[in-house]
């Protein structure tokens, strides 16, 4: 294996980062360029006024795989959030959760309207039916779009309006939940196997502990690739890099010069910040607003106080419905669904994240490729969560699938 290979990997986002720890372990010395100012591509968090702001508000599954494999979950000091969430509907809050997994769920659980008895055990069967199925059976199995596999099963109308529907939406980027079955049940194989967590400093905790492992691997910033053509980079300034080995790790289409490839679809969102002196909620749980009137989707209150404003609370407000309202009116409906919806009031705006690459749509998804499907051409790779679905999970793991491709293709012509 020429391990002085010239290796290098566009884009350091969590695919990129990823596969350059795994060619590190394997002896090689990759160069990142990366087109913005820091790593992390759409795992990033930002400081603004003295907070910790997620560009597009996201919590991290601790039973993805890959994370297990990949990060250090104590050292991100994460928040637990518990198995459930707080409903807001006609002027109502009500507490619907996994009493299984946290018994303070329980009598919340058994007093919700929400959901009827048949739903509370349709829900206990899901959970077992898919505890006990492998991810690669979810992902070699139907592929109905979720709206229709939850009616198959069961769901009454108002456990649907109220707590499916909001909750995925925000999880797909997606109102209608047209995303393919196999995505709810992995993703709601993870939430029901580990718990979904907050890190405490924001999301990009996770980039910044992917950077730190490695030691022998140059990330260069601001670097953007108009293409990439038979070994060679070349960069927007029309600079050029010849190399030996390519990893793609971008979803940019363009770079590699092929025409009659489509572009990617993007599912969008809107993030807003709030400050706020109290938390409505009370409880680590997302609050689900089920009105269908309701622009906004779902609501998170996260402890953190400003050294600026000495507030103790943010509010997380997540809008996955299209509108075309602009960033000022956006900001005022929000806020007028808070007081209506919500009743809440005393908030503070602090900053909005327009999100229009929130999740890639991926018709055909997958868990696991052979390693011939990361292969672009003789030397050149792609990695990104797009191959296989839009996941933290599948990011790290497409970007592993890539190193071992070129590690492999490496090992063949020596």
């Amino acid at each position: 294996m020429d391990k002085e290979a010239r290796v290098h990997i566009i884009g350091a986002g969590i695919s990129g980062l990823t596969a350059a720890l795994v060619l590190e372990k394997n002896g090689f010395s990759p160069v990142i360029y990366e087109a913005s100012g820091s790593a992390g591509g759409r795992v990033k968090t930002e400081i603004f006024n003295g907070y910790h702001l997620d560009i597009g508000f996201q919590v991290l599954l601790e039973a993805y795989p890959k994370v297990q494999k990949y990060l250090d979950i104590e050292a991100l000091e994460p928040i637990e959030l518990w198995p459930g969430a707080m409903i807001f509907n006609d002027g109502h809050r009500e507490i619907i959760g996994d009493p299984l997994r946290n018994i303070a769920l329980l009598w919340p659980t058994i007093k919700a309207e929400s959901a009827t008895f048949s739903d509370k055990l349709k829900v206990l069967r899901l959970n077992l039916e898919l505890q006990s199925t492998s991810l690669n059976d979810i992902f070699n199995g139907e592929d109905i779009p979720t709206r229709e596999y939850l009616l198959q099963k069961g769901f009454s109308d108002s456990m649907m309006t109220k707590f499916f529907i909001p909750f995925f939406s925000g999880i797909f980027l997606e109102e209608q939940l047209q995303t393919s079955c196999r995505m709810f049940k992995f993703v709601y194989k993870m939430f029901g196997k580990g718990n979904a967590l907050i890190p405490k400093d924001g999301i990009g905790v996770i980039t910044d502990q992917l950077v730190s492992k490695l030691g022998r691997t140059k990330i260069k910033y601001n670097r953007p690739v108009y293409r990439v053509k038979d070994g060679t980079i070349v960069f927007e300034d029309g600079s050029q890099q010849l190399s030996d080995r390519i990893i793609i790790a971008t979803a940019d289409t363009k770079l590699t010069g092929r025409t009659g490839e489509r572009p990617l679809r993007w599912q969008t969102s809107d993030t807003l910040y709030f400050e706020s002196l109290k938390d409505e909620i009370r409880k680590p749980l997302i609050g689900l607003i089920a009105d269908p009137e309701a622009l906004i989707n779902s609501i998170i209150y996260l402890p953190q106080e400003s050294a600026v404003s000495k507030k103790p609370y943010i509010l997380s407000v997540t809008v996955v419905k299209s509108h075309q309202l602009s960033p000022v009116d956006l900001q005022k409906q929000v806020e007028a669904d808070l007081s209506r919806f919500c009743g809440i009031s005393d908030v503070k705006f602090l900053k909005h994240y327009a999100i229009r690459k929130g999740l890639p749509v991926v018709e055909d998804l997958k868990n696991r490729l052979p390693l011939s499907a990361y292969r672009l051409d003789k030397n050149t790779y792609l990695a990104g969560d797009y191959l296989l679905n839009g996941s933290l999970n599948a990011a790290m793991a497409s970007g592993e699938g890539a190193a071992h491709a070129l590690i492999e293709d490496c090992n063949l012509t020596n």
